[in-house]
């Protein structure tokens, strides 16, 4: 059962690294598989995302500044405010339900992935409501507060909230995509700590090497493909992804 359980976690790793590093969305899927198709225990499938999540972050981030798909400013001050925003989700979850903290999840995801549709074109005119908030330090270490205290709270990828909105707000959607990855490198690391503490599994480390394997080879082989996709087609093909997921998840949620 054991080697049964290593490939299952590499190849899942594998293909959802490459996803990661095109779009920066789909981390969400690993404890989806960990829990629902392997039956492993919560902490512990949270656990190996979070590390996956962490180091599919700075590999592929260190991917797009290489290739000038980066914005330092940007990432820099998102981050400063989900450093506290990682710590206060985990906080937050203590004091609301489950369901309450998915519910307001999966609708801020499915707003953002339709405000891509808005203006799906190689260049995005940037209105003049979206300037101030892209120019206001604040403003953006508020957005890496809320995103990250959600992302924390729910167990979400941070990937999966930033790409869309940034997008949204006329961020070049390969740059949306490297600052998201980095960034979600700082909601992960509280994650890390705190859900390995409560680790069950007697063959964690070996879980945890074959994770790591398959991730870094997806991440590497999908940020290499990442600039060779059109603009549009990769805003579009974020666009969908992020509502099916986000309507698949509302459905489940109300049915089960």
């Amino acid at each position: 059962m054991i080697p049964y359980l290593l490939l299952i976690v590499f190849f899942s790793n594998l293909i959802i690294g490459i996803f990661l590093g095109i779009s920066g969305i789909s981390g969400f899927l690993l404890p989806m598989i960990y829990v629902g198709f392997l039956d492993m225990p919560v902490k512990d499938s949270l656990a190996l995302s979070f590390l996956a999540f962490a180091v599919s972050g700075v590999i592929a981030a260190l991917s797009y500044l290489k290739s000038k798909n980066m914005d330092l400013r940007l990432a820099l001050y998102l981050s400063i405010g989900s450093i506290p925003g990682a710590f206060l989700g985990v906080q937050i979850n203590v004091l609301i339900s489950d369901t309450l903290a998915k519910l307001f999840l999966y609708l801020f995801v499915l707003v953002a992935g339709l405000s891509l549709f808005k203006q799906n074109k190689e260049r995005i005119d940037i209105d003049s409501r979206s300037m101030k908030i892209l120019n206001s330090n604040a403003v953006l270490m508020i957005i890496g507060l809320l995103t990250a205290s959600i992302s924390s709270l729910t167990g979400a990828g941070g990937p999966i909230l930033l790409v869309p909105l940034l997008a949204s707000l006329g961020i070049n959607i390969r740059i949306a995509v490297g600052v998201s990855l980095l960034n979600s490198v700082i909601i992960a690391i509280p994650a890390i700590f705190g859900y390995f503490a409560y680790a069950t599994m007697d063959n964690i480390w070996t879980l945890i090497a074959s994770s790591l394997i398959g991730i870094t080879a997806g991440i590497l082989t999908g940020a290499y493909y990442a600039t060779k996709v059109p603009t549009q087609y990769l805003r579009l093909f974020i666009g969908i992804i992020t509502i099916i997921t986000a309507v698949y998840m509302l459905i489940s949620l109300f049915i089960t």
